[in-house]
């Protein structure tokens, strides 16, 4: 690892925290890329002028984030950076691979509904009116990253299970000739559900990060009503605040 990594012991930030924003540093700009191996936690020491449990203490803090990975015969090794969204008009699938991220689908409900009431405000709609709902678990380098409920009003593509996992839902709606022109948008958090633990590997009423959102096209139609949830360790939303005089 040919990291110029370095530690001021004259700094009041203990050693172990700034050898993990370096490290951090490292795998956010791409110099530590997924897969690599980290090395030996003994040599890494030696070479700081560091202890053993400082030098453990900062590889754990980044596993602990899920950006490094401890393997059994392998060592210490760079899983991925956590993808940083922007909050514009763009879909996981396309963050994920702008990000180097190689994003993979699960598609787990295929169907269509009843609209409940949130969903039929959202979308427009009668109340008890068929939708089409469809569920999907998004990974990043065989990670589960977000658990992905939409609802789509009847008729308005084929939502085809096979390519519903092979490209996201906002590329297929643009290649049905589906102009995206807005969004209503809001984010939050929540304990993790039962089932969303499961499916998101974490714990019961672990923190996760929430999105839901409501597309139109350029005509004002409702095409899309998004509600999701993504593991905080792996992803986070972006904002861009300008100031007004």
């Amino acid at each position: 690892m040919a990291l110029a990594l370095r530690v001021d012991r004259g700094s009041p930030v203990p050693l172990y925290f700034q050898l993990s924003q370096q490290l951090e540093a490292a795998i956010e700009r791409g110099a530590l890329t997924p897969g690599s191996l980290l090395g030996n936690e003994i040599e890494l020491a030696a070479r700081l002028g560091l202890s053993r449990p400082t030098v453990r203490q900062a590889i754990q803090s980044l596993v602990d984030k899920g950006l490094l990975v401890r393997r059994r015969g392998v060592g210490t090794q760079v899983v991925h950076s956590q993808v940083k969204r922007p909050l514009e008009l763009s879909s996981l699938y396309d963050d994920l691979e702008a990000a180097g991220q190689r994003p993979a689908t699960k598609v787990l409900v295929n169907t269509m509904v009843p609209a409940s009431t949130e969903v039929a405000a959202a979308l427009g709609l009668p109340e008890g009116s068929d939708v089409h709902r469809v569920e999907r678990l998004r990974l990043a380098h065989g990670e589960p990253m977000a658990y992905l409920v939409n609802h789509l009003p009847p008729g308005l593509l084929d939502l085809d299970t096979g390519r519903l996992e092979a490209t996201g839902l906002y590329r297929m709606m643009r290649a049905a000739g589906i102009t995206l022109h807005s969004a209503r948008q809001s984010i939050g958090a929540r304990g993790a559900t039962p089932a969303e633990a499961e499916r998101l590997t974490e714990a019961e009423g672990a923190p996760l990060l929430t999105m839901r959102r409501a597309t139109y096209d350029d005509t004002g139609r409702a095409v899309e009503y998004g509600d999701h949830v993504y593991r905080p360790a792996r992803y986070s939303f972006e904002f861009q605040l300008l100031v007004r005089s």
